[in-house]
């Protein structure tokens, strides 16, 4: 259920998302509010579910994983039991970034980074080691064009 936010609320976590390290000083100046009230809304945001964890971004191919892929999986297991064991095995995986289970001809969509082809390889060997899978084709990425964090306020 959506949360119904202000645009003072909005400012500030368009704040956060550019750069969660700026102090509540820095965040207040730049909404035009004071540091108190800011402090209140991020908490009561936090308390809502609207801010999550707070992290840091890497760069992928700086620490040399230069390799992204796409991975569309189609299975013929549609059992609880299957499924629970695949989800693990994903969850599992540091290499994989972003699972979605799909609508469509597709059932599962991966995102994985690695080093290169030979360690995707090795991953989808790992991955068919744990669970069957009916299909599996990877679409290896040649051009990031867009990639954000930045959710639409």
């Amino acid at each position: 259920m959506a949360v119904r936010l202000d645009e003072m609320d909005r400012k500030i976590l368009a704040q956060l998302q550019d750069d969660a390290s700026q102090s509540l000083d820095e965040i207040a100046r730049k909404v035009g509010s004071s540091k108190t009230p800011v402090w209140n809304r991020i908490r009561k945001m936090k308390e809502l579910g609207v801010i999550g964890r707070q992290t840091v971004l890497l760069d992928a191919e700086a620490l040399g994983l230069e390799a992204c892929f796409f991975v569309l999986i189609r299975t013929s297991e549609h059992e609880a039991e299957w499924q629970r064991r695949f989800l693990g095995a994903l969850r599992a995986r540091p290499e994989v970034l972003e699972a979605h289970r799909l609508a469509g001809d597709i059932d599962y969509i991966l995102k994985v980074r690695v080093k290169n082809a030979r360690a995707y390889d090795q991953f989808y060997q790992a991955l068919i080691s744990e669970v069957r899978i009916h299909n599996v084709t990877a679409l290896l990425s040649m051009e990031e064009i867009k990639s954000t964090t930045l959710l639409p306020l």
